[in-house]
């Protein structure tokens, strides 16, 4: 009996789970040593200890574009042109670097910039125009930097727009202190509640990236409810982890969709985008 009908012949008896077991084991040691490769190599050369930055993989930015081209209604090359424009705006990104090397905690950030998928959120301003944008969580201020450079650009296009940031942290968002992005950002800081409840203005873009308990994300979601502009896009960074957002769009009659990244040469397994609109 030749070696491929042996196996066949096993496959059909209870000593198959015992013949298969070695293949197995071969294809998770491989799977965990990739993974600990990253890992290590990661440990040694970054300095992050949360809110990571990455980039994505090839793949996973396909399939970001086809996700913003459908939530937007606009053609994918157009969505693909914006995530050209964010990357390759050299002006920021060297703004980041700088301010990021030195800055008081420049102990546990990178300076390398990688936007991830913000470079989502970045196209989605882009591609709807927003007057009034709200962010919640605001951290180093990557994120409103990257809001901040949509804004301006809408702005040339005679779109005007600015982007309030919401966060509890009084050192948050030393990178969107400086011109010209921060001429689009108003920087507050205290409760994301109160401050949502405090918005002089409507919002036409919402983006939840603060406390990422399931119980934060709701009162989020539920207090920018009556400040919504007809035609708002929520947006939420805790996709990956709650159904918040899904749940919210169904109880007012929006559509929902989810992306979920996947980080390039990185041990974390990435976020996502949630959008209500």
């Amino acid at each position: 009996m030749d070696a491929e009908k042996l196996r066949r012949n096993i496959a059909r008896t209870r000593l198959a789970p015992i013949a298969a077991f070695p293949k197995r084991l071969v294809r998770v040691a491989r799977h965990d040593a990739k993974v600990l490769k990253t890992s290590a190599r990661w440990l040694v050369t970054s300095r992050e200890h949360h809110n990571y930055t990455y980039e994505l993989t090839k793949l996973s930015r396909h399939h970001l574009a086809w996700f913003v081209s459908v939530v937007c209604d606009v053609p994918v090359k157009q969505v693909r042109a914006y995530f050209q424009e964010i990357e390759s705006d050299d002006r920021l990104r060297t703004h980041i670097e700088e301010a990021t090397a030195g800055a008081a905690r420049r102990g546990l950030a990178d300076r390398q910039v990688r936007y991830a998928r913000r470079i989502g959120w970045y196209a989605i301003v882009r591609a709807t125009g927003p007057a009034h944008v709200v962010e919640t969580g605001v951290d180093k201020g990557l994120g409103s930097c990257v809001l901040a450079a949509a804004l301006l650009r809408n702005a040339a296009d005679g779109r005007p727009g600015r982007v309030t940031s919401l966060d509890i942290n009084p050192e948050a968002g030393y990178l969107a202190r400086t011109e010209p992005w921060s001429e689009v950002v108003d920087l507050v800081i205290g409760d994301s509640i109160a401050s949502i409840d405090a918005l002089d203005r409507p919002v036409d873009l919402f983006l939840h990236d603060s406390d990422h308990s399931r119980a934060h994300e709701k009162r989020e979601f539920d207090a920018v409810e009556a400040r919504l502009a007809p035609g708002a896009v929520l947006l939420t960074d805790n996709v990956t982890a709650t159904n918040v957002l899904a749940e919210h769009a169904e109880r007012t009659g929006r559509r929902f969709l989810a992306y979920r990244e996947t980080p390039a040469r990185h041990w974390y397994p990435g976020d996502g985008i949630g959008v209500a609109w």
